[in-house]
């Protein structure tokens, strides 16, 4: 389908220097991993959101461009090469997210909670939002994360619950409520948000009933954006949401309890990510 007006980006090329200090550092990125249209803005800014534990995910989601297979050993020196890179670009909002890595026992959880430890050491100002795979469900993973007091718990519902065997077919609606309901319940001072595409065939009364399901297990941030198909090999787009239909999808949420919601088509999980939390806050 031809790309309608609303969703083309105005070209703003990626800031070298911010290139080449994630290079320098051995780091990749889900901007660059995910081929986030809004990238060359972020980077531009700079801002960046953190990919750790490689680049080579166990899972593959029909939506996502992130490579699938076998990945390599966690690098022991990862996390303070993130903190390093975070410092060198002077964030004060610092996002980390991983592939899923089930090959691992706890699924990263280690690896996410030394991260956040190192830039909390090198960056002690800097707010820390923890982007998080489900980790099979494993209550301890989780907590080994929550220990690490992040100001920002987000997991991906990414679709809703009918999609789930066609979009996340090794991944389970249920076990990711849990994942914000458990979250939640552990750290009831962490705010916790999530993000969903639009485009991929629900109902918008799908969408509203997912957007309940969040709200009971105490959800208090929401993105809503449109998914564009990375390559052709990818799940297509079938259908391109109208701006209006956002909009009201945002005052529907609103109206539930959501504290803060970012609800357009070019919206994405970590984009402005800093504005949003201090939106809550």
């Amino acid at each position: 389908m031809r790309l309608p007006s609303w969703l083309k980006t105005r070209h703003l090329p990626d800031l070298p220097e911010t290139r080449r200090l994630l290079r320098r550092h051995g780091l990749s990125t889900v901007c660059e991993e995910a081929r986030c249209p809004n990238r060359g803005e972020c980077f531009a800014k700079p801002t960046a959101t953190f990919l750790i534990l490689g680049p080579v995910c166990t899972r593959d989601c029909g939506f996502c461009s992130v490579t699938p297979g076998i990945p390599g050993p966690v690098d022991v020196h990862e996390p303070e090469q993130v903190a390093e890179a975070a410092a060198g670009m002077k964030l004060r909002y610092v996002v980390i997210t991983s592939v899923t890595r089930d090959d691992l026992s706890d699924g990263g959880a280690g690896q996410f909670a030394r991260t956040v430890t190192a830039v909390r050491r090198r960056l002690p100002e800097a707010l820390v939002e923890v982007l998080v795979p489900d980790f099979r469900g494993d209550t301890d993973a989780l907590g080994t994360v929550l220990d690490t007091r992040p100001d920002v718990f987000n997991h991906n519902m990414e679709t809703v619950s009918g999609l789930y065997p066609l979009v996340r077919p090794r991944a389970d609606y249920a076990r990711s409520l849990d994942v914000l309901r458990n979250a939640k319940e552990f750290a009831p001072g962490i705010s916790t948000k999530s993000g969903i595409m639009l485009g991929l065939g629900e109902t918008e009364d799908e969408v509203l009933c997912l957007l309940s399901d969040l709200r009971l297990r105490g959800c208090d941030m929401l993105t809503i954006g449109q998914y564009l198909s990375p390559t052709r090999k990818h799940l297509p787009v079938v259908k391109y949401v109208l701006p209006e239909t956002f909009e009201r999808l945002r005052e529907r949420a609103l109206d539930m309890g959501f504290r803060f919601v970012a609800s357009a088509p070019l919206v994405r999980s970590s984009m402005h990510a800093e504005e949003m939390y201090k939106g809550v806050k």
